[in-house]
């Protein structure tokens, strides 16, 4: 009877111990899949590109690329076409000059010289926009990386107008919001200059983008929805960034409501 009871007794203590081993290995994994996700790491690429310049259909060829090989991951492209290559035989149609006054303020943060293409990666680190190993590298980097902050991003269409609500984790006082509108895709003949008589393909068009002050980490914003804009052919970048140093602390796509 005492022989049966110690055994009784030992297969007991025996499952526990599997049950508590089991219960550790579960939060231990839980644990880990917390900050994994806490500190993913994200990558915004900024490309300046336009269509008069004939070293830049290969890196505008690239985001495509990129595109495609990162869908399901935390990585934005935006290219912006500047105006400064229309003087020279080819006026680009999604050329502007915030957009060139963009790359300005890059090339003043970065201590770089203004060229196309020029690719900027998190506000941070800038390089050829055609250099493909580079740019692979850079975005592996990154992904890898730690990233406390965090924005939520919701918008909804309203009329002739697009409100957006957002949430984020941290701001300072030098810190903005970007709404950008981007066209995914788009191309063009191209009737003069040095692509003359080429047909380019574009990818991630910046059409539109609007700065936010933040005072607070949550709030609305509202802004005219551009033209030609719907929200299969066109998406809603969001973009927290340090107006001082340039470096981007977070990025998200918006969710339509």
């Amino acid at each position: 009877m005492v022989l049966k009871n110690l055994i009784g007794m030992g297969a007991f203590v025996a499952l526990m111990f599997t049950v508590s081993a089991f219960v550790h290995e579960e939060k231990k994994e839980t644990a880990a899949q917390n900050i994994s996700t806490k500190n993913a790491g994200f990558a915004v690429l900024e490309l300046f590109t336009s269509e008069g310049c004939s070293s830049c259909p290969p890196a505008d060829q690239l985001m495509g690329e990129i595109e495609k090989k990162y869908k399901d991951q935390p990585v934005y492209i935006l290219s912006y076409h500047v105006d400064y290559w229309n003087r020279m035989g080819w006026k680009d149609r999604f050329s502007s000059a915030q957009n060139s006054k963009r790359q300005q303020e890059y090339s003043s943060k970065l201590g770089s010289q203004v060229y196309t293409p020029q690719l900027v990666i998190n506000g941070k680190t800038e390089f050829v926009g055609s250099d493909k190993k580079t740019v692979e590298n850079t975005i592996s980097s990154v992904l890898n990386g730690l990233n406390d902050n965090k924005i939520d991003l919701k918008a909804k269409i309203i009329s002739k107008e697009i409100s957006f609500n957002y949430t984020i984790s941290q701001i300072n006082s030098n810190d903005k919001l970007l709404i950008t509108f981007v066209e995914k895709q788009a191309s063009t003949n191209v009737g003069g200059g040095e692509n003359e008589g080429r047909h380019l393909q574009h990818f991630q068009i910046v059409q539109k983008q609007y700065p936010v002050n933040l005072s607070s980490k949550e709030g609305t914003a509202t802004f005219p929805i551009p033209n030609n804009f719907n929200s299969n052919d066109w998406e809603v970048i969001g973009l927290v960034q340090n107006t001082r140093s340039g470096e981007i602390t977070a990025s998200i796509k918006a969710i339509f409501n």
